[in-house]
């Protein structure tokens, strides 16, 4: 019960920073290993809440029209072919050198939302170039989150903005479908394992869902204007974990 004290706080936290940029992982993951659960149990309990908090936030974008559907089917199906290859790579060799690349990579996208004045405006783009680019963005992402995953939902949305011309609400909205998907998809192998304490787990994920609601909520209704920081937010956190990992 002590646990649930101080997890559960959290995971609310994590879930509404993720409903709103993507990344809550980062938040929620360090948690669970903090207070001492065996790495797979951590990965699972993870899992299960974060699938509560994301269904939650998926379905207020949707109702809001804040998804694109094009983009969110094709980016899906390809991020299922991308993760079970990202998957196998992480089995043959070590995430090091992908360390190195985000050291560099993560100030570079803080410093390109900060300096673009119309960072997160939607752009038209032709529906082939939507197509293709959200089948490499699957594929790419994908990859990456069966390879390393911390920050997937918060990469997708600065991708679908920047690239794929999807005004910021709308690529948040986007991502959150998409990383439903994939969560939905390690969800059902982390139960099939059997490793989800679900005396923890469902508290957390009732937390998830009051945090996945409060960070949509929050996001549908001031828009921009918070996305963009707890973006920058995540992408600190992010890179803090990948130094800490070097050392």
């Amino acid at each position: 019960m002590s646990i649930l004290w101080l997890l559960c706080p959290i995971i609310a936290f994590g879930s509404f920073v993720d409903a709103i940029a993507g990344g809550g992982g980062l938040i929620t993951l360090t948690a669970y290993v903090a207070v001492g659960l065996p790495p797979q149990t951590a990965l699972g309990n993870n899992k299960f809440a974060s699938s509560s908090g994301t269904l939650i936030a998926s379905i207020r974008y949707l109702a809001h029209s804040q998804v694109s559907l094009l983009v969110g089917v094709v980016a899906i199906v390809f991020s299922f072919l991308g993760s079970g290859f990202g998957s196998l790579l992480a089995t043959r060799y070590a995430s090091t050198y992908l360390n190195y690349l985000l050291v560099f990579l993560v100030p570079a996208l803080a410093l390109f939302m900060m300096l673009k004045p119309d960072f997160g405006q939607a752009r038209s783009r032709s529906k082939l170039f939507v197509v293709l680019l959200g089948m490499g963005t699957g594929l790419v992402m994908g990859m990456y989150d069966g390879f390393f995953g911390p920050g997937t939902g918060m990469f997708l949305t600065l991708i679908f903005t920047s690239v794929l011309g999807l005004d910021l609400l709308k690529a948040c909205g986007t991502a959150r479908v998409v990383n439903l998907a994939s969560n939905v998809a390690a969800l059902a192998v982390f139960l099939r394992h059997g490793v989800i304490d679900f005396s923890i787990a469902i508290p957390c994920a009732l937390s998830a869902i009051v945090g996945g609601y409060l960070g949509s909520s929050l996001a549908l209704t001031v828009g921009v204007k918070v996305v963009k920081p707890v973006m920058l937010f995540v992408l600190a956190i992010l890179l803090l974990k990948v130094v800490v990992g070097m050392f």
